[in-house]
């Protein structure tokens, strides 16, 4: 059992972004996973000012966060596609932080109201993570019209992407797993 979060990447009022990162939970619980959801619209996070480190007195929701961040064995952010690029709330949450994520694997899962499922935002997602020490896995979920494969309730309504996260989630715990080990091991700074 691995601690996962999960981070949501809108703040929309109607966002399809958390019906993707509900599903993701579920997925990850079944594999008996302990998981966290970050959620920056249940934050309310300030404009990046300062990162958590530089605060003398952090809010009490920071410090729940920086506990959850740090005590991670891995991260699925889970992108919209704004301009072809992630959203202010998915960049201002990640970047908070920098050394809590260090040397732990992230899972990329995109999506959008298009054709393209978020790939353009996922990729620029994939170098932000490189830089925070937390490199994605190589595969990326994508999902397109998003709005036809989750129902109003979240219910899942293409049942390839039951495959689809398998194949996901088996990968991405194989990095969970070997970079666990490796931490263990030491880090090499």
């Amino acid at each position: 059992m691995a601690k996962i979060v999960v981070i949501v990447g809108s703040v929309r009022s109607e966002r399809q972004g958390i019906k993707v990162a509900n599903w993701i939970v579920k997925k990850l619980k079944e594999r008996n996973h302990e998981v966290s959801l970050v959620d920056p619209a249940q934050l309310q996070l300030p404009m990046l000012d300062k990162m958590y480190k530089e605060m003398k007195n952090p809010a009490e929701n920071l410090q729940k966060l920086y506990t959850i961040i740090k005590e991670s064995d891995g991260y699925i952010p889970v992108t919209p596609e704004y301009n072809h690029s992630v959203s202010s709330a998915m960049k201002n949450t990640l970047d908070y932080f920098l050394e809590e994520y260090f040397f732990k694997p992230s899972g990329i899962i995109s999506y959008s109201v298009g054709a393209f499922g978020g790939i353009l935002a996922g990729t620029h997602l994939r170098q932000i993570l490189a830089e925070m020490g937390a490199p994605a896995i190589p595969s990326q979920l994508a999902i397109p019209k998003v709005q036809n494969v989750f129902g109003e309730n979240g219910e899942l309504l293409d049942e390839n992407y039951e495959r689809r996260i398998e194949r996901f989630l088996d990968e991405f715990d194989w990095y969970v797993t070997a970079l666990s080990e490796q931490r263990k091991k030491g880090t090499p700074y």
